[in-house]
């Protein structure tokens, strides 16, 4: 399997700059993780933050166990924290997909180059 196949592989279904790391592209991959990481981060944090601040009102029973009223909570205090959410999103799958097309050009370009090299 060629190089710049498998990573592609790596980028796309691993983790953004996983690809980079295997080419040995260090300084692309580790500011790729890097970015991705921090977006999935706060993705998590903010979503966990909701799920544990709702459960804990559920318990002491300031909210009420009932279906719809835990759903239209978690719609509101979603759509509080959407702009910032959807903004790491953005970043995280920005991350994604220039992880993916750069790693492809840059293996693409290292089997070229070792094709191109004289054997010897």
């Amino acid at each position: 399997m060629r190089k710049s196949t498998v990573a592609v592989i790596l980028s796309g279904c691993v983790f953004p700059g996983a690809g980079h790391f295997y080419l040995r592209r260090w300084r692309f991959g580790i500011v790729l993780m890097g970015v991705a990481a921090s977006a999935t981060y706060y993705i998590l944090s903010v979503s966990l933050s909701i799920a544990l601040e709702l459960s804990a009102e559920i318990q002491s029973g300031i909210i009420p166990v009932d279906i719809n009223t835990v759903t239209s909570l978690v719609s509101e205090q979603l759509s509080a924290a959407a702009q910032s959410v959807n903004l790491a999103k953005t970043l995280l799958l920005a991350c994604w997909v220039i992880g993916v097309v750069s790693v492809y050009w840059q293996g693409r370009a290292l089997e070229k180059s070792h094709t191109m090299a004289p054997l010897s």
